[in-house]
């Protein structure tokens, strides 16, 4: 499956590319006590995009929005 959507035979050249592609949640304090959490996903670069698309995958814009 890796060989068709570019990266070759190297299963961990495919799981690199993948895995650079990073998620982080930012937390913010309110004024009356509460955090909110918003999980914020990076764009890919325009390689990591094409594997994304041969392998028919999507990443989310960003998440909803979490009280903690």
């Amino acid at each position: 499956m890796s060989k068709a959507a570019g990266p070759g035979d190297e299963p961990r050249k495919f799981l690199d590319e993948i895995a650079a592609i990073q998620m982080v949640d930012v937390i913010l304090p309110t004024r009356c006590g509460r955090r909110i959490r918003r999980r914020c996903v990076s764009k890919p670069t325009e390689h990591q995009a094409i594997l994304l698309h041969k392998l028919g995958l999507t990443l989310p814009r960003s998440l909803e929005v979490v009280d903690l």
